[in-house]
């Protein structure tokens, strides 16, 4: 789905959920219409189009009453002015526009200065590829200069649309409490000249300060409850796909976000809409599509940049790769070209940042514009192209004696091409196409490698899993595509038809069923990372997660449904086509920098642990360095930052109380590791966990993650109890706990 935003590999819904919304809601009992602006993965516009339109300052909160002076919020006030410098945009009522090309910035300036404050607060958007690009300093014009403290993700928390606030305390911008009169907002490293958009600038008290009050505050006064555990270690349990532990890959940010391998990921997913046009011939151009005005471009940014760096890199660091290959059937043809120039299309909605010819396909009025051919941008890419991509990978192979492709996905979300890529296949995709163009890929891929895993047709959403783009763009209620093809769902029409042609023709073309999944009630998710984090929407998102396996949740957004997602998935394949595998391509349960966010995460891998049967998930994109959700990652994957994990075997567990567990136990069953969550916001939980059938262990450790901690912390061994074949600890509210024990002796 996503590159997500801004400059992003994967695209907003668009036209496509917009007009099928409704339908779709009516059909299924649903309220009449589609709660995705915030909550799915879909409801946004793009960056650009976000930017060149504004975001009003009534879209988003209100400072707090903590607030000591307002700054900027929409224009200037209480005496504060803009004292220069970089080239900007200030329009009353929307966030100030600033171009920070290389090493630019802003000054904000008040002739009566101060001190007596706590935290500078203000809102962000700027283009993913920036990275950690902005310093914050204050200034006196007498001559004192204080510390640029650089933003980083402590500093942060996302808001809804592609937004951050930003907190700086006071101990850092001003340690010794210095008078100072300018506020400097300076990119701090060279950027390019995109957009950086800022608003709601205040200065805090002390009582505002959300390190000390929002964030890692306990509830005073915690009820306790107790849940009594149990692991069962005489059972067989399975063995946990390594792949499940899979993240995507950010080619821009790639060089930056070196970070991405503290989390020790088992495998990266190069995918997202860019990947859909992407030239393998050239090495390294994309069309970014609906999510970046229809342009190609280098994505990656470095123009030595090659797709072999990728598999390379992966196969060095022992990861393994999973590889989006087009089946759209256009290709970038270089790295400049767009598809809908102001030159030919005339004035449009909305136009490219530092590139004012350059339209975003919408006329003045919001309506689309039709695209013209796709060879305005584009290349013809038949399968026998991709057969030629696979042979050269697997002349890779041979020359590393190692296999650098461990799957092959079938492009990204085809049921989306005539919104995300319209300038080049403006049609929707039916049931029909959709299996000719994976057995036609498909076919070509098996032929240069014969053993291929293949993964598809990478579904979006919940609508793709039953109705095709043609049902679609017809509301849904009608459903003529569906109809047409025995009133039966999409995807297992799509595993009967794959199944019949590897008996009729003993070839295997699709080795994995791969659906994409994102909570779609309102707040839950917004990208990248992002979501409300209210009281009420933070325990919604918890509930969320349910939708992966619980038969008994009915889906609290428009889907309005029991969605039990994995067991649905095996269900569709022991019935249509048996021996398929299950990846889940793409999911994000939001909040990265909330501890709800980090328990939704935990708990979908704890779940994906347990479930026998699913081949491979890949979080979209990967948590952002020093979030909670960093550290729920970090939990199964290097808890004690030497690599100590989540264990290869899934070991049953049962119990009483509001506590998630998840066990695992090495091969030889020397070590067991396990992971609990306390998913409750207010209570202590008392928790005992029998251990018996596990044999005589001891611990080597525990760690906890806490929004009262916010990071993963080792514990103190007087925090867990041990008796012979059980221990217990006390869970705090809305927490994380990793037990790592080992058997005793020999």
């Amino acid at each position: 789905m996503r590159a997500r935003r801004g400059y992003g590999p994967w695209g907003a819904l668009g036209r496509w959920l917009a007009l099928a919304a409704a339908g779709f809601a009516a059909l299924v009992g649903a309220p009449p219409r589609l709660e995705i602006g915030e909550g799915g993965e879909r409801g946004r516009a793009s960056a650009a189009e976000q930017s060149t339109a504004g975001a009003t300052t009534a879209a988003r909160q209100a400072p707090s009453p903590e607030v000591v002076a307002e700054i900027f919020a929409g224009g200037f006030t209480g005496g504060w002015e803009d004292w220069g410098w970089a080239p900007r945009d200030l329009v009353a009522g929307q966030p100030a526009r600033l171009n920070l090309a290389g090493r630019g910035g802003w000054l904000l300036g008040h002739h009566d200065g101060g001190a007596a404050f706590a935290t500078l607060r203000f809102e962000m958007r700027a283009p993913r590829g920036f990275g950690d690009f902005l310093s914050v300093t204050l200034r006196n014009r007498g001559g004192g200069t204080l510390p640029a403290v650089v933003v980083r993700p402590r500093h942060r928390r996302p808001l809804a649309d592609e937004w951050w606030e930003i907190e700086v305390g006071f101990a850092e911008l001003n340690p010794e409490g210095l008078p100072f009169d300018t506020i400097l907002l300076r990119a701090e490293k060279s950027v390019g000249r995109d957009w950086v958009l800022i608003d709601e600038v205040v200065l805090l008290g002390q009582a505002a300060s959300r390190g000390s009050s929002r964030r890692l505050t306990a509830p005073a006064a915690a009820p306790s409850e107790s849940a009594a555990l149990r692991v069962d270690c005489a059972a067989a349990g399975h063995s946990i796909s390594p792949l499940i532990y899979g993240v995507a890959y950010g080619p821009r940010t790639a060089r930056q976000d070196g970070f991405v391998w503290r989390l020790r990921p088992t495998a990266r997913r190069w995918g997202g809409n860019p990947t859909s046009r992407f030239n393998w011939r050239l090495g390294n151009a994309w069309n970014t599509a609906s999510d970046w005005f229809f342009t190609n471009v280098n994505y990656v940014g470095d123009p030595t940049f090659h797709w072999r760096q990728f598999l390379t890199e992966n196969r060095e660091r022992e990861v393994a790769t999973a590889l989006t290959v087009p089946l759209l059937g256009w290709v970038a043809k270089d790295t400049t070209s767009s598809s809908f120039p102001v030159t030919e299309f005339g004035a449009q909605a909305a136009t490219m940042a530092g590139r004012a010819e350059v339209g975003n396909g919408k006329s003045l009025d919001g309506r689309d514009l039709d695209p013209g051919p796709p060879t305005r941008t584009s290349v013809a890419f038949a399968p026998q192209d991709l057969r030629e991509w696979i042979d050269e990978i697997r002349e890779l192979d041979a020359a590393a004696k190692a296999r650098h492709v461990q799957m092959y996905m079938l492009d990204n979300e085809p049921m989306l091409w005539s919104s995300t890529h319209r300038d080049v296949h403006p049609q929707p995709v039916g049931y029909d196409e959709l299996l000719a163009r994976t057995i036609a890929y498909g076919t070509a891929i098996r032929q240069g490698d014969p053993e291929a895993v293949i993964a598809g047709p990478a579904s979006w959403g919940w609508p793709a899993y039953f109705f095709s783009a043609k049902d679609a763009a017809s509301g849904f209620r009608l459903k003529p595509d569906r109809r047409a093809h025995g009133d039966v769902g999409l995807l297992a029409w799509y595993l009967r038809q794959l199944r019949a042609h590897e008996q009729k023709t003993g070839v295997r073309v699709l080795n994995v069923l791969d659906v994409h999944h994102y909570p779609q009630a309102a707040g839950v998710f917004a990208s990248p990372g992002g979501g409300r984090t209210d009281p009420a929407t933070a325990a919604l998102r918890l509930r969320s997660t349910r939708a992966l396996w619980d038969p008994t949740y009915l889906d609290e957004s428009w889907i309005d449904d029991r969605v039990r997602l994995l067991p649905r998935l095996k269900e569709l394949i022991d019935e249509n086509y048996p021996g398929t595998g299950i990846a889940i391509g793409e999911y994000n349960f939001g909040a990265e920098a909330h501890i709800s966010g980090a328990l939704a995460l935990a708990e979908a891998l704890g779940r994906f642990s347990q479930f026998d049967g699913l081949t491979a998930a890949f979080y979209w994109m990967y948590p952002a360095e020093g979030s909670l959700a960093f550290d729920a990652y970090r939990a199964y994957r290097d808890f004690d930052g030497s690599g100590g994990r989540f264990q290869d075997r899934s070991v049953p567990t049962s119990g009483s109380g509001p506590v998630s567990l998840f066990a695992s136990r090495s091969e030889r069953g020397d070590r067991v590791v396990l992971v609990a969550l306390n998913l409750d916001s207010r209570a202590t939980i008392a928790a005992s966990v029998e251990l018996a059938s596990c044999g005589a262990l001891e611990s080597r450790a525990s760690y906890r993650l806490s929004e009262a901690s916010a990071v993963l912390r080792q514990l103190d061994p007087g925090e867990v109890g041990h008796q012979a074949g059980s221990l217990s600890a006390t869970l705090p509210p809305y927490s994380l706990t990793v037990f790592d024990l080992q058997r005793r002796g020999p």
